[in-house]
């Protein structure tokens, strides 16, 4: 790729292919039997992806993940309820203050960005505060990559009869997730992720039953998913201008993933992505941020170099010069940088970006290799 045109190592918006963007060539009237088709098509391939068809819905939203996820908190929260959030990086802070902005009662467990979150951690403070009515985890926690044990903390939420709330923005699609193992009220997830469509649309997988009896939860019209579901279950359509190209684009996106093998190849693409990067970067001294048992291979977060003619703006557009985007690191405690092994790049690309950063590093004289 040139300057012009440069890999996206990063979470999101990801490189895409060319078949992607060329779906969004196509205009589309928003009332069109033939888009209306397209959106529940894709509902449709999505809820697969989970084996989520018998007990889920899937409701589109127009807008980023984080709009997502705050839908899902407002509509399918009471707003006497309240909510365990776990955290071990910025999305899990980001979801908190939706919780507060929202006016929902929420306590916070908050371990450190290199740590998992422990089901026992959420047993004892589900056994704690009978209050807590919802548990709300960030899947992959994409400021350091981090997994967190889904399976193990569904099954605690279970026990205690309370409700999950899954953010799995950087996970969906990548990392398996099977909604008749995994009890949840709502998985979210978004279209610019890894199942490599273009950003502008989220979707909310939500429990069928908790759905129906969310109507007048939500603070928002705009953010309603149960007003959202309710039109497109009698119309087919969207209640408000559809964001067509993005569907357009996921559309055949989806036709890519399923071309490709579906979850098992393109998590078996990222990890081989995800061993390229770390096996490169490790002969060149740079150090991952966490250790491989708890690596999700999404993205990785590298210790900066310790030199002072190190500074992230000048090794950004050294390296976006050669063809790649990196992403800055989202850490408080120490300084890093992240690489994002998701999107429409291979194994052979990432060394090529690792090459790129070898360059780079030795051109400001803080590497000598």
């Amino acid at each position: 790729m040139t300057a012009t045109a440069p890999i996206l190592l990063t979470p999101g918006p990801l490189t895409t292919s060319a078949g992607t963007r060329q779906a969004m060539m196509v205009d589309w009237g928003s009332w069109d039997e033939r888009f209306n088709q397209l959106t529940a098509s894709v509902c449709e391939q999505l809820l697969a992806i989970l084996n989520a068809s018998d007990s889920h819905d899937c409701v589109p939203l127009q807008g980023s993940g984080t709009f997502a996820v705050e839908a899902a908190i407002g509509t399918l929260v009471p707003r006497d309820g309240k909510v365990l959030v776990l955290i071990n990086g910025a999305y899990g802070k980001r979801l908190a203050r939706i919780c507060d902005v929202l006016g929902r009662d929420f306590s916070t467990f908050e371990t450190a960005e290199d740590e998992p979150t422990a089901a026992a951690d959420v047993d004892r403070l589900l056994h704690a505060d009978p209050a807590i009515t919802h548990v709300a985890l960030i899947h992959c926690e994409t400021s350091t990559g981090i997994l967190n044990p889904l399976p193990q903390i569904a099954d605690v939420v279970k026990n205690h009869g309370k409700r999950l709330i899954i953010d799995a923005m950087s996970s969906f699609g990548a990392l398996a997730i099977d909604a008749r193992k995994v009890p949840f009220d709502a998985l979210i997830a978004a279209s610019g992720k890894c199942l490599e469509g273009v950003p502008g649309m989220g979707f909310v997988f939500a429990n069928k039953q908790a759905l129906a009896v969310a109507q007048g939860n939500c603070h928002s019209l705009a953010m309603d998913l149960f007003d959202q579901h309710s039109y497109m279950a009698k119309t087919g359509q969207w209640r408000f201008t559809p964001p067509t190209h993005v569907v357009a684009a996921l559309h055949e996106a989806l036709v890519q993933y399923q071309e490709e093998g579906g979850l098992p190849a393109r998590h078996q693409r990222y990890a081989r992505n995800c061993q390229a990067l770390l096996d490169g970067m490790a002969e060149l001294g740079l150090r991952s941020f966490l250790p491989a048992a708890i690596q999700a291979p999404i993205i990785v977060t590298f210790h900066a170099p310790q030199d002072p003619r190190y500074q992230f703006k000048d090794f950004y557009e050294r390296v976006k010069a050669k063809g790649f985007i990196l992403y800055p690191g989202k850490l408080t405690q120490v300084e890093t940088f992240r690489v994002g092994c998701i999107g429409h790049v291979d194994a052979p690309g990432m060394r090529a970006a690792v090459k790129a950063i070898a360059e780079v590093l030795q051109a400001m004289h803080v590497l000598d290799v």
